[in-house]
C-alpha cells in the first residue's frame, strides 16, 4: 500500500522505522507536529519524527492543524492508500480521515476501549492494572472510539515505570500496526465495533496529579510514582520546597512498624524510609528543586536531615 505516516514523539520511531523498513509498502510522506520548544532551554526543536523522517529523505509535513486547506490538498495529491499514526498529537478532522482509502488507522497503547484518551499507560499503572496492551483501530470523530483491527497484550512489570513500559509497547506495537497494515493490504482484515462496557478514560496527568499523598497506602503512592516517571514527574516538599521523586519501594525491614504519614525516620545508607497509610516506603531517587537527580541517601546527606522531619 501506499501509506503516509503521522507521528510525533520518540514513541512514534519504532512504528516510523517498521515502515521505513518494510518492503510490503511504500512510505511516500510523514506528518509530524510543527517545530516546538523543547527541553529546559526550551529552543525550538524538529519533532525526533521529523528528524528521522528528514534523514530518510522523506517528504514531511508539518501543519499548524491538519484541517489547513494547504494540508489538505497535499494530502490528496499524494493519494495515500493509508495514513498510519502514532501518538500525532493533533485532532484529525473528517475532511482529512476521509482522503485515503483505508482512512487513518491509529496504533493505541491500551486494550480497548480500556483507557482512551492522553495517558493510557499512566492510568494502567494508576489503576494497579496486571496486564496492559496495545489496539490497532480505525480513527473517527470520538475519543479511540473506531472499530478495532488489532490487539496485543502484555503483563506490566512490578517495578515498571509509564516511561519504561511505554518503551516497550512502543517496540511491539510496531510489530502490530504492521501486521494490521499487511492485512488491510492483502484484504484479511475487518474492523470491529469495540466493545460497549469497559469503557475507561485516560487524560494527560497534570502537574497536580503527580504530587504524592503519605497518607495514601503504600502501594497506591508506589503505583503514583511509577505512573508519573518519567512525566509529569512524581513530587512532594520538603521544607517548603518541591522535592521530586521517581523511586521507591517497601521498606521490608521495617514491616509492621508504625510510621505517621510523611514522617521522616531511618536515614541509613540504603535510602530514606518514609511512613504511609500502611508499610513505610524507602525512597531510591530523589531531585532537589533546581538540581539534578540524586540518591535519597546523597539528599539526606547534603540537606543534612534528621528523623522526625515531615515530607508534605
Amino acid at each position: 500500500m501506499r501509506l503516509v505516516f503521522a507521528g510525533t514523539p520518540v514513541t512514534a520511531l519504532p512504528s516510523l522505522e517498521a515502515l521505513i523498513a518494510s518492503p510490503r509498502h511504500d512510505l511516500a510522506a510523514v506528518v509530524t507536529r510543527p517545530d516546538a520548544p523543547a527541553g529546559r532551554g526550551r529552543a525550538i526543536s524538529a519533532s525526533p519524527v521529523k528528524e528521522r523522517a528528514a534523514a530518510a529523505g522523506l517528504e514531511v509535513l508539518t501543519p499548524q492543524r491538519p484541517s489547513e486547506p494547504e494540508f489538505l490538498e497535499r494530502l490528496a495529491a499524494i493519494a495515500p492508500d493509508c495514513v498510519a499514526v502514532v501518538a500525532y498529537g493533533a485532532l484529525v478532522p473528517p475532511e482529512a480521515l476521509e482522503i485515503p482509502a483505508h482512512g487513518w488507522v491509529n496504533l493505541h497503547f491500551s486494550v480497548l476501549p480500556s483507557w482512551r484518551g492522553a495517558a493510557p499507560v499512566q492510568h494502567a499503572l494508576l489503576a494497579g492494572d496486571d496486564v496492559t496492551g496495545a489496539t490497532t483501530f480505525q480513527l473517527e470523530a470520538g475519543l479511540d472510539t473506531g472499530p478495532v483491527y488489532g490487539v496485543m497484550t502484555t503483563t506490566i512489570g512490578a517495578h515498571e515505570t509509564a516511561g519504561e513500559l511505554l518503551e516497550r509497547l512502543a517496540v511491539d506495537g510496531a510489530g502490530l500496526l504492521t501486521a494490521t497494515l499487511d492485512g488491510i493490504e492483502a484484504g484479511e482484515l475487518t474492523a470491529q465495533p469495540q466493545p460497549t462496557e469497559g469503557v475507561t478514560l485516560a487524560p494527560k496527568l497534570k502537574t497536580g496529579d503527580a504530587r504524592v499523598a503519605w497518607s495514601h497506602p503504600a502501594a497506591a503512592i508506589d503505583r503514583r510514582i511509577r505512573a508519573c516517571t518519567p512525566e509529569p514527574g512524581a513530587w512532594t516538599t520538603f521544607r517548603g520546597r518541591r522535592l521530586g521523586i521517581s523511586s521507591v519501594r517497601i521498606a521490608a525491614d521495617m514491616r509492621g512498624e508504625s510510621v505517621p504519614p510523611g514522617e521522616i525516620r531511618d536515614l541509613g545508607k540504603d535510602g530514606v524510609v518514609v511512613g504511609t497509610a500502611s508499610e513505610p516506603l524507602r525512597l531510591g531517587m530523589v531531585r532537589p528543586e533546581g538540581k539534578p537527580d540524586r540518591t535519597a541517601e546523597e539528599w539526606a546527606r547534603g540537606a543534612r536531615l534528621t528523623a522526625g522531619e515531615v515530607l508534605e
